[in-house]
């Protein structure tokens, strides 16, 4: 997720690292802060692999600032992770949301809905938070308020996000 975004967000043009963490930060929100210990090792890690260029600039002040921009090559990763989204970038909600932020760079459209296809599949899988024993547990079969509200507020949010995915798919 973490070099998805990189990837993703340098494809909008160049940033310093304050800036791009600053950007990932709002994107994935409170549920994944993103500590320099986590985006610098990222950072260095496509720098080493040539999907990220890093050049060094005169700071506002004394201390100098790294650029990085995406590389061709870093380009071309970009839409292979996009293309290729599958797994836990299609069923982690936030992981999803981070392919879903950056799809719109992939040019064929056929490969955008692709991945909304997948997605779709997905949500339309049965599922639940409870069961008992092989049967799904929804809001009606438990007493417990809160448990109906995370089973309420999921219903809510599936049907919406199908809503969505089949007419953006039509």
């Amino acid at each position: 997720m973490l070099e998805l975004a990189i990837l993703g967000f340098l494809a909008e043009g160049p940033l310093h690292g304050y800036q791009l963490r600053h950007r990932i930060e709002h994107l994935s929100g409170h549920a994944r802060p993103v500590s320099d210990g986590s985006l610098y090792p990222a950072i260095n890690r496509l720098v080493s692999a040539e999907l990220l260029d890093r050049r060094t600039e005169p700071g506002s002040s004394a201390a100098p600032r790294h650029t990085l921009s995406l590389t061709n090559a870093g380009h071309c990763e970009l839409l292979r992770r996009l293309r290729d989204a599958n797994g836990l970038d299609i069923s982690d909600s936030t992981r999803y949301f981070t392919v879903l932020a950056f799809l719109s760079h992939l040019p064929d459209t056929a490969d955008q809905h692709a991945v909304l296809r997948r997605r779709l599949d997905f949500l339309e899988q049965p599922a639940s938070f409870f069961h008992d024993g092989d049967r799904l547990l929804g809001a009606d079969d438990t007493d417990d308020p809160y448990r109906r509200g995370m089973l309420t507020i999921a219903r809510a949010t599936s049907h919406a996000e199908r809503t969505w995915l089949r007419e953006t798919l039509a």
